[in-house]
């Protein structure tokens, strides 16, 4: 072999290991971008798979006749509105205390839709309904509800309700069913715990409330908990769709621009 055709294949040879590598980096830059695109997808999927999944097992309770109790005192339905009635853009929540996608979504908006309501740019409709309780013959979703509007009386009521879905039980034990309970969890929020809220949840002064409430959710049309609306809007309408709290934030802002028309 000629000097010349030495070199030529040697460069040959350096020419298909060079080659080599960079067949090697490029399938490793798409592998690492395909797992971006997934993790980027699992984050957005996480709350669209809260929605279904309580999607599923609100569609089971739901399936009753939907009457409320009306031996519970009866009473308008109206929901327990937080926030500025200035604010441009009305957030309805359909929430039952005992509901487990209820306690997730929580978790993952809690501090978008208290930060939002704080600024002035919301105000919250919540709807709070016992529909689990029908799944199991138990009290627990009422007496959760019932205490959540005497926090309201007292003026707490976001704390309160907070405090409940941080700390809900599983649904085969429905702690929530003991007064006591309930009772234990106030004394976590500073002034709430008073002999007039006291008597307020051992009563169940608000248990029409409830009932009603639970009632005209039955009759609503939407079969699922969480239910939330945007100015009416159906936001929960299509439950496999990824929905996060940026997206959230976008609809409210894209909301206050066509209320302000």
């Amino acid at each position: 072999m000629s000097q010349d055709d030495e070199q030529q294949t040697n460069a040959r040879r350096t020419g298909d290991r060079r080659n080599a590598r960079d067949r090697i980096r490029a399938d490793r830059e798409r592998e690492e971008a395909t797992r971006r695109r997934r993790r980027t997808l699992t984050a957005a999927l996480a709350v669209a798979g809260v929605l279904t999944a309580a999607g599923a097992l609100a569609a089971v309770v739901m399936s009753g006749d939907g009457a409320g109790d009306d031996s519970a005192g009866g009473g308008a339905s109206d929901p327990i509105t937080e926030g500025r009635q200035s604010a441009p853009v009305t957030l309805s929540v359909y929430e039952d205390f005992r509901c487990p996608g209820c306690a997730q979504f929580e978790q993952g908006f809690k501090k978008t839709i208290n930060e939002l309501r704080e600024a002035g740019k919301v105000k919250v409709d919540y709807h709070i309904v016992a529909i689990v309780d029908r799944k199991d013959n138990s009290t627990g979703s009422t007496n959760a509800a019932n205490a959540a509007a005497c926090a309201k009386d007292a003026g707490y009521f976001t704390a309160y309700h907070d405090e409940l879905f941080a700390h809900q039980p599983a649904e085969s034990e429905d702690r929530f069913a003991d007064k006591k309970h309930l009772l234990q969890l106030a004394s976590k929020v500073e002034g709430l715990d008073t002999p007039a809220f006291r008597d307020c949840v051992d009563e169940g002064t608000h248990d029409g409330w409830v009932a009603e409430s639970t009632k005209a959710f039955g009759s609503s049309g939407y079969d699922a908990t969480p239910t939330l609306l945007l100015d009416g809007e159906n936001l929960s309408a299509d439950r496999t769709a990824p929905f996060t709290p940026e997206i959230l934030v976008s609809k409210v802002e894209e909301a206050a621009k066509e209320a302000k028309k």
